[in-house]
């Protein structure tokens, strides 16, 4: 059984919302490092890049964050090398925080990189922190079992977050 908790419109005003956020944040910035985990966090990426162009006059700049979320203890990848986002503004992606676990380990990377200013952003935050991390920009927030899953779709024409 599928509970929608955010459909296509809910979804699109979220990510607009925190474009607006990150913006807010980053006025004096030229430019934002746009950090999605890959790979639904670098789609969301990509969705907030696209408003913050439109918005503002910020260059957002993308960067795919490969983890293994089986073996996250690895080697941490970046699209970018490390020269294109130091001492810049970095916003860590994900669409959902779950335990924490794979946004901890991406603020574990960029801990090692001197940055300006670091703030996670996420689309659902579950909850259900094993880790000290928080999202700074959330577009909802569910107090979900733990057995209940979510799942969010980010592309296509339907845009949907759903709890199973």
């Amino acid at each position: 059984m599928n509970n929608v908790i955010l459909n296509h419109d809910e979804i699109t005003h979220k990510i607009r919302r925190i474009a607006f956020q990150i913006y807010e944040n980053n006025v004096n910035e030229k430019e934002v490092v746009l950090a999605g985990i890959d790979s639904n966090g670098y789609i969301f990426a990509k969705k907030l890049k696209t408003v913050l162009q439109k918005i503002s006059d910020i260059n957002p700049v993308l960067c795919k964050v490969s983890i293994d979320k089986k073996n996250p203890h690895s080697p941490i990848k970046t699209s970018i090398p490390v020269e294109d986002y130091e001492n810049k503004s970095l916003v860590l992606v994900d669409d959902v925080l779950n335990s924490g676990t794979t946004l901890i380990y991406g603020v574990k990377h960029f801990l090692d990189v001197p940055l300006k200013q670091f703030k996670t952003a996420v689309l659902v935050n579950r909850n259900h922190k094993k880790y000290p991390v928080k999202a700074d920009f959330k577009g909802i927030s569910l107090s979900t079992s733990l057995h209940e899953h979510v799942t969010v779709v980010l592309e296509g024409k339907n845009f949907e977050v759903s709890l199973e």
